[in-house]
C-alpha cells in the first residue's frame, strides 16, 4: 500500500479523509507496539521479582495515560507524505521510540521542576515518594521517590533505543542528534534557571533543542530519511524550526496563563523555577521589577501574571507564534509535496501551535 491519495475515495471521501486514515492506522500500530513492548517485558520480569514489577507498570500507566503522540504524528506524516510506505514495520519502530524517548524526558523533566501532577495524575516521583511514606520504610521518601523515578526514565531511554534499532538505518544519525539535544537542551533549561540572567538568545536556543526540534523538526527528517527522501529535508527543517518554536512559545503561554485543569499539570512552574522562557526574557527587558519580582520570597504566579500582562509581552509572543506558523507553512510551498501533505502539515502546524484537536 503506498500513500498515493490525490483522488477521491470510491465511499465518496476526499484525500484528506484518507490521509487521517492511513496516519491512524500507522498510530494505532504505534500504539500496539509500546503496549506490546510492555506486556513482555512484565511477563519477564514477573518470573524474577515481583517488586520489579512496579517499574514497569509505572512506565506503562505513563505511556497509557493520554499522551497525544504529537512526536510520533510528525514522524508518520514526514514518511508518509515523503511516499512511504504504510505496511513498513520499521517507520511504526521508530515513531514509537520517539513517544517512549519523550516519557523518558517527562518523567525527568517533572522531577527537574519539582512537579507534583502530570496529565491529572500524580508525577511518577511523588506517587513512589507517597508510597515509601505510608509504607513506612527506612530512608527519606523524597530520595526514594526521585530515585525510582530516574531509573523508570531510564529504563524507558533504553526501550526507546531498543524500538528504534528496528527501524531503517538511515534515521539514525537524526535519532542520535535528537537524543543529545534534548539532553543538552534540559542541561541548558537548568543552568540558565540558576544564573536567571536575561538573554532572549539563550532562551530562544533552549527553547530550539529542548522542545521545538525533539518535537517536530526531527521526526518530520527523520520520517524523510526512512522514506529514502534526504531531498525533503531542508523543507521539513525550515518547516520544524518554525512550528516548534511556535509550539514550546505555546507551553511557555499555557505554563503562565493556562488552566491547571485542562492542562493536567500545574501552572506557573516556570515562575516558581526561575525558568528563563523567551516570554519572561522579553518581558523583564521591558520592566526589570519582574525579576523583582520573581525573586522575592512570597510571591504568587498570579502577582508575576499581572506584572506580565502589563508589559504587554503575551500579545507579543501571540503574534510572534501566528508569525512562525505562517513562516513554518511557506517553507512547504515549494517543496515536493502531494497538496493533500502540504494541506494537513499546515494544519498540524495549526493544531501545534493553538492546541487544537
Amino acid at each position: 500500500m503506498t500513500t498515493e491519495v490525490t483522488s477521491a475515495t470510491a465511499s465518496g471521501h476526499g484525500p484528506a479523509a484518507s490521509v487521517r486514515r492511513i496516519t491512524d492506522d500507522l498510530l494505532q500500530r504505534v500504539e500496539d507496539t509500546l503496549r506490546s513492548l510492555l506486556d513482555a517485558e512484565r511477563d519477564r520480569y514477573a518470573q524474577m521479582d515481583e517488586r520489579a514489577l512496579a517499574a514497569v507498570d509505572a512506565l506503562a500507566d505513563l505511556v497509557t495515560s493520554g499522551g497525544k503522540r504529537v512526536r510520533p504524528t510528525f514522524c508518520i506524516t514526514g514518511y508518509l507524505a515523503a511516499g512511504g510506505k504504510a505496511d513498513d514495520p520499521g517507520i511504526v519502530a521508530a515513531a514509537a521510540g520517539m513517544e517512549m524517548l519523550h516519557v523518558s524526558a517527562l518523567i525527568h523533566d517533572d522531577i527537574l521542576d519539582d512537579s507534583a501532577q502530570r496529565r491529572g495524575q500524580p508525577t511518577m516521583h511523588t506517587a513512589f515518594a507517597d508510597n515509601h511514606h505510608n509504607s513506612g520504610w527506612r530512608g527519606e521518601s523524597r530520595r526514594f521517590g526521585e530515585g525510582l523515578a530516574i531509573l523508570v526514565g531510564n529504563l524507558a531511554l533504553v526501550y526507546s533505543q531498543q524500538l528504534v534499532s528496528q527501524a531503517p538505518p538511515a534515521v539514525l544519525t537524526e535519532w542520535h542528534r535528537l537524543c543529545s539535544e534534548v539532553n543538552i537542551g534540559q542541561f541548558l533549561d537548568v543552568w540558565a534557571a540558576a544564573e536567571f540572567s536575561v538573554d532572549p538568545a539563550l532562551s530562544r536556543l533552549i527553547a530550539l533543542i529542548k522542545s521545538g526540534r525533539y518535537t517536530i523538526h526531527r521526526p518530520l527528517v527523520m520520517g524523510a530519511h526512512a522514506a529514502g527522501r534526504a531531498d525533503l529535508a531542508a523543507a521539513y527543517v525550515a518547516y520544524g524550526e518554525a512550528v516548534g518554536e511556535a509550539f514550546q512559545l505555546r507551553d511557555d503561554l499555557l505554563d503562565a496563563f493556562g488552566d491547571s485543569a485542562e492542562t493536567g499539570k500545574p501552572t506557573g512552574l516556570d515562575f516558581t523555577q526561575h525558568k528563563m522562557t523567551l516570554l519572561l526574557g522579553w518581558a523583564m527587558q521591558r520592566d526589570e521589577h519582574i525579576r523583582t519580582l520573581m525573586t522575592r520570597p512570597g510571591h504568587t504566579p498570579q502577582e508575576v501574571r499581572s506584572r506580565l500582562e502589563d508589559t504587554g509581552v503575551p500579545a507579543d509572543v501571540e503574534q510572534h507564534i501566528a508569525d512562525l506558523v505562517e513562516q513554518g507553512c511557506a517553507a512547504l510551498a515549494d517543496a515536493p509535496l502531494e497538496a493533500v501533505w502540504r494541506q494537513e502539515l499546515a494544519e498540524m502546524a495549526l493544531r501545534a501551535a493553538y492546541r487544537k484537536n
